[in-house]
């Protein structure tokens, strides 16, 4: 294990001197390199990965095998950063049993440090038979994208009085079930301050719910301009990746073209003598073998 390896103790503890935390949303080993290396508390290996990476129209067709594909790719560039990685839609609301042995295979399989499931007091007992398995879980309510049919869409949650009663009593059963952290996915920032403080044995992470929960996370592929998309109203651009990479490409093929790709440089050279007795060598095996040919056919 590496040193200073960033663990659930260590989240905690910032959380309680009022230090921020910091997660990125990814699913690729470059990625999860940077983001390491760049410092961020947590990678979530989400579901969102059937959007970004997979081009699905929503998260609903992920499957195990390819969370545990991307989870394998990410845990593999990190170094120190925690990382969580999503329970995809139908792989753990059937029963316990189900959940707790998909859990399992996230953690053994795809390398996780924890796993996310989406939902609250419904899933309450989920949540605790996955912790008493011995795996963290992270939570999730608010906007939950795997729920997107039954919530009409993406649309922001707890406006009203009793849906922000009620993400309380989500939130409130998800840390009373073990859960060390969760995610609240676009609320007021009311809601998010309220969660944060009122409940201090779990982390609370926004994803468009105000600052003043525990920590903030971002798509990475948002942030820095990957994704072809409308982003979310709570993603900031830092920067215009995309449009460098595109502009890149286009360089390229005008280049090759033009035929000024590849330019001397960019090849393997060798001496121009032996470049001109390869060329004697390869015409003369030609040759043979055009006279051999000439000759079968007679």
């Amino acid at each position: 294990m590496a040193k200073n390896r960033v663990t659930i103790d260590y989240l905690y503890s910032k959380k309680h001197r009022g230090e921020k935390i910091t997660r990125v949303v990814l699913w690729d080993y470059p990625m999860a390199l940077l983001a390491d290396s760049a410092g961020v508390d947590m990678i979530l290996v989400g579901d969102s990965v059937g959007m970004v990476i997979l081009g699905y129209p929503n998260t609903i067709p992920v499957t195990m095998e390819e969370m545990i594909h991307h989870c394998k790719a990410v845990t593999r560039g990190r170094d120190r950063c925690l990382v969580v990685g999503d329970l995809p839609f139908m792989s753990y609301e059937a029963s316990t049993d189900q959940a707790v042995r998909n859990a399992g295979r996230l953690v053994k399989e795809g390398g996780v440090d924890a796993v996310k499931i989406e939902g609250g007091q419904h899933l309450a007992e989920t949540a605790y038979a996955i912790c008493k398995a011995g795996i963290p879980v992270h939570g999730h309510i608010g906007l939950t994208p795997q729920r997107v049919k039954q919530l009409g869409g993406f649309k922001v949650q707890g406006k009203t009085v009793q849906s922000a009663v009620d993400l309380f009593k989500d939130a409130s059963a998800l840390a009373e079930a073990g859960c060390f952290a969760i995610t609240l996915e676009c609320a007021p920032p009311i809601l998010g301050r309220l969660i944060s403080e009122g409940l201090a044995s779990v982390i609370v992470i926004s994803a468009g719910s105000g600052p003043d929960c525990d920590g903030q996370s971002v798509n990475l592929y948002d942030m820095v301009g990957l994704t072809q998309r409308a982003s979310p109203r709570f993603v900031k651009r830092y920067s215009e990746v995309g449009s460098t990479i595109k502009s890149s490409i286009q360089q390229f093929c005008q280049e090759t073209l033009r035929g000024t790709f590849p330019a001397k440089e960019h090849c393997y050279n060798i001496e121009s003598e032996l470049s001109a007795e390869i060329r004697r060598a390869i015409e003369d095996m030609a040759r043979g073998s055009q006279g051999t040919n000439s000759r079968g056919h007679e």
